[in-house]
């Protein structure tokens, strides 16, 4: 089939190229170069720099207006594959394609419906995640469902994880949908069971905040890992915590302490310690735990029981 692949980020690289194998792939519609790093060069997206190297016309715009449907409508797309794209299809753009749209969301629908459905399925402590393919319609994630893949969570899985692993099966299960839609044999059925919301995660999210108990801190770092990247406030620095875990065999600590035991560098909580294994301090590279608390006791020798600066 001649099919339309928006997508933007990484994790819809292995959709694209999967596609790419069996389908004709007029173009690619993804979001405008954005600045990265220090320097705030401008950057195109990954799925723009895989077009460009599979040699698929690529269109770069963050909202999908007119001049897009019609861009689109020019193609004459038999069908329209979304995933992470970044934004909104609306009508006309919507049925401009013969057989519409159809969108590869990484959670198991309707539950986690929205931006960061691998995040909060994490930080809500999800036994399962998944991904789903539906047909796309006006109303948010709200399509009829014409497959899933479903896979427990580890209990140290990050979101980063997660992702990367469900973009590779949630690639296999679109390019299946799209054959059967392509055979005339695809079905879908109705979403069932109750709607969760899963809004964009921000800064505010990353922030760790010592008096909840272990066990959600610890989501809550997987969650954000490795973006936006869980962080603390320690005497007046944000530090990044880039791996952590569950002290359960250690004393417990007030909220927010900070501590050694048998050199492992921990943190307390309402309810276990948590221990950090490797941080990034601000204007340093990522180290070890054990080596920040070193430059941390040289330059406060009193500091060993110094707190975390509370949320």
């Amino acid at each position: 089939m001649k099919l339309v692949f928006a997508g933007t980020p990484a994790v819809a690289l292995p959709t694209l190229e999967t596609l790419a194998v069996r389908h004709e792939i007029v173009s690619v519609i993804t979001r405008e170069d954005a600045p990265q790093g220090r320097k705030r060069v401008l950057t195109p997206s990954p799925v723009a720099s895989r077009a460009s190297e599979l040699g698929i016309p690529t269109i770069r715009a963050n909202r999908l207006d007119d001049v897009v449907t019609k861009q689109v409508a020019d193609l004459q797309p038999d069908l329209g594959v979304i995933v992470a794209y970044g934004g909104l299809v609306r009508s006309p753009l919507l049925e401009t394609p013969r057989l519409g749209w159809i969108n590869l969301h990484f959670s198991l629908l309707p539950r986690w419906r929205g931006a960061a459905p691998v995040q909060w399925s994490i930080m809500s402590g999800d036994s399962e995640g998944g991904a789903s393919v539906f047909q796309l319609v006006a109303a948010l994630d709200a399509g009829p469902e014409f497959a899933r893949v479903v896979r427990p969570i580890g209990a140290h899985e990050t979101a980063g994880h997660l992702l990367e692993a469900l973009s590779h099966e949630g690639a296999a299960l679109t390019l299946k949908v799209v054959d059967e839609l392509d055979a005339g044999t695809a079905r879908s059925t109705p979403q069932q069971g109750e709607v969760t919301l899963a809004p964009k995660i921000t800064l505010e999210h990353a922030h760790i905040d010592w008096h909840d108990d272990a066990d959600v801190v610890f989501r809550r770092i997987r969650a954000t890992t490795p973006e936006p990247g869980a962080f603390t406030i320690i005497d007046g620095l944000r530090l990044k915590v880039l791996q952590a875990a569950p002290a359960y065999d250690t004393a417990a600590l007030r909220p927010g302490a900070l501590n050694t035991d048998g050199g492992k560098v921990l943190i307390g909580t309402s309810t276990t310690p948590i221990e950090l294994l490797r941080v990034h301090p601000a204007g340093k590279k990522p180290m070890s735990a054990a080596d920040w608390w070193r430059g941390l006791a040289a330059d406060q020798p009193h500091g060993a029981d110094s707190p975390a600066t509370d949320r």
